[in-house]
């Protein structure tokens, strides 16, 4: 897991908005939602001001408790929450069929936690593709510490208009990312744009989507090789390492201990000023949104593991 520390969180609260203006930033941000009467006309028309306010104010809290890799995983017995992340990793890279000397694009990347697993893992170059300044100069300086700066990067730039040529890319994958999308469709037509003719693009999704509708002929060009919902062959639930009744010292603090330790430093740093006005705020809503996944999850609403992989035909005519 990330060696990210009380001083690291601190420092990092609010990403690249001013510390003076994280309070103001958290009341924007909860004012998108339907909880304070926010309307999704409002939320798709300011997208990327609601992700980057987002991101910028919860990353160094998915770091300090989660690790690099901002994301769930399927898990077996007796494996820890940072193994399990690692095998979900490599499995979309052997699934991809990546090989040395490959270019890959991670849509919607993060900090580059699973760019840097993969690209280890695979000896491939990948690209990192995201909105948001603090997460990528973040990154930057994970694949420095990391020693793979020399053959993965980050570029600044919104997923629905990416600045890339056409086939670019030798394989495509996201990982919980394109949910953020306001147009599904959009956000995989330029997938398929920049991947080149023959090679796949693999997701891990939030849920199936209504964007792939098998009689739309538009929707047929990138052919669906295989899909399924990984949660249902898991022995251990997704959800968890955010349930309160679970306990783990390698998790620690996701647990309600560990939680409820992190929740009063956060208060301590923000009294003495360590930490900016509203940190305890971004941690409020983070505790909200972790019982509404632990409960969703336990209803099985949804999934943040519906995998897909789908290969774009070498001509229009296919």
């Amino acid at each position: 897991m990330s060696k990210a520390g009380a001083l690291d969180l601190a420092s990092g609260l609010g990403g690249k908005i001013d510390k003076t203006e994280v309070l103001s930033a958290v009341e924007k941000y909860e004012q998108y939602h339907i909880f304070y009467g926010g309307e999704e006309e409002e939320r798709k028309a300011n997208y990327t001001d609601m992700v980057n306010k987002y991101y910028d104010l919860v990353t160094s809290f998915y770091e300090f408790g989660w690790g690099e890799s901002f994301h769930f995983a399927a898990r077996w017995n007796g494996e820890s929450l940072r193994e399990s992340i690692k095998r979900h990793e490599h499995f979309l890279a052997l699934q991809l069929g990546l090989k040395p000397g490959h270019k890959v694009l991670d849509v919607g990347c993060g900090i580059g936690g699973p760019l840097r697993e993969i690209a280890r893992f695979s000896s491939t170059s990948v690209m990192g593709l995201n909105n948001n300044e603090y997460q990528i100069a973040r990154g930057k300086e994970l694949n420095r510490i990391a020693g793979v700066d020399k053959t993965c990067n980050f570029v600044k730039a919104d997923f629905m208009k990416m600045p890339f040529p056409d086939s670019s890319f030798d394989a495509v994958y996201a990982i919980e990312a394109t949910c953020h999308a306001p147009d599904a469709y959009g956000c995989y037509k330029e997938i398929y744009r920049v991947l080149k003719p023959g090679q796949c693009f693999a997701a891990y999704e939030w849920c199936m989507t209504d964007s792939f509708v098998p009689s739309n002929q538009e929707h047929q060009k990138i052919k669906v090789i295989w899909e399924k919902d990984l949660v249902v062959d898991s022995p251990v639930p997704w959800y968890l390492p955010l349930d309160k009744n679970h306990f783990s010292l390698s998790s620690f603090r996701l647990t309600a201990i560990g939680r409820f330790i992190t929740k009063n430093m956060v208060k301590a740093l923000e009294f003495v000023g360590f930490a900016p006005r509203g940190s305890q705020r971004v941690q409020d809503f983070l505790e909200k949104a972790a019982e509404g996944l632990v409960e969703g999850g336990r209803k099985e609403i949804f999934t943040p593991m519906y995998f897909f992989l789908a290969r774009k035909p070498l001509s229009e005519s296919q």
